[in-house]
């Protein structure tokens, strides 16, 4: 092998991230939904549409954090083995992803949930915890959101969360803001 040899190998060995990171994130994952589509198994399909949204948030987050990415060398060999890991079928890493914080996000019923028509609102509680006072609580939460909107809009909260909870009981997501004008 010559000179020339030797240096396709030199560029192959630079630009591996270049040349493997479409073929991980791209080629196998289109083949792979492709051949997933038409088999009756769910468990490839809940794979690979999981890769799918996955592959989009790490678009979002490489087009959000570009200028900071572009300083930082090892990103693309992060990304191609976090692409690995998610694509991989002896890894099934997506599939991993779903079941253990996606289902467990969406399925629990405690956790507060999007809106799901604009002029929706939810109470979100996140306790304030500040090293100069006592560690916030539910009640000073619902006390706080009183003093800030009113008893008649707390109690108006709470009647709107009891009828969202029956509504998902029973099956029925459409769920209307008494607020919301159409």
């Amino acid at each position: 092998m010559g000179a020339s040899g030797n240096n396709l190998l030199q560029v192959l060995a630079k630009n591996f991230d270049v040349l493997a990171l479409p073929l991980v994130t791209l080629v196998y994952p289109l083949y792979a939904s492709i051949k997933a589509i038409e088999t009756k198994n769910i468990v490839d399909d809940q794979q690979w549409l999981t890769y799918w949204v996955l592959y989009s948030l790490i678009t979002l987050f490489e087009l959000t954090f570009a200028k900071v990415l572009e300083v930082l060398p090892i990103w693309p060999y992060a990304k191609l083995i976090l692409s690995c890991w998610l694509v991989l079928p002896h890894f099934n890493g997506a599939a991993h992803v779903y079941k253990c914080y996606l289902r467990p996000f969406y399925m629990n019923p405690q956790l507060p949930q999007m809106p799901l028509m604009p002029g929706t609102s939810q109470m979100w509680y996140v306790p304030r915890k500040n090293i100069f006072s006592k560690q916030d609580d539910v009640l000073s939460a619902a006390e706080r959101y009183m003093q800030e909107n009113g008893t008649e809009a707390f109690e108006r909260l709470i009647t709107k969360t009891d009828r969202e909870a029956k509504a998902r009981r029973n099956g029925n997501y459409m769920i209307f803001d008494d607020d919301y004008r159409y």
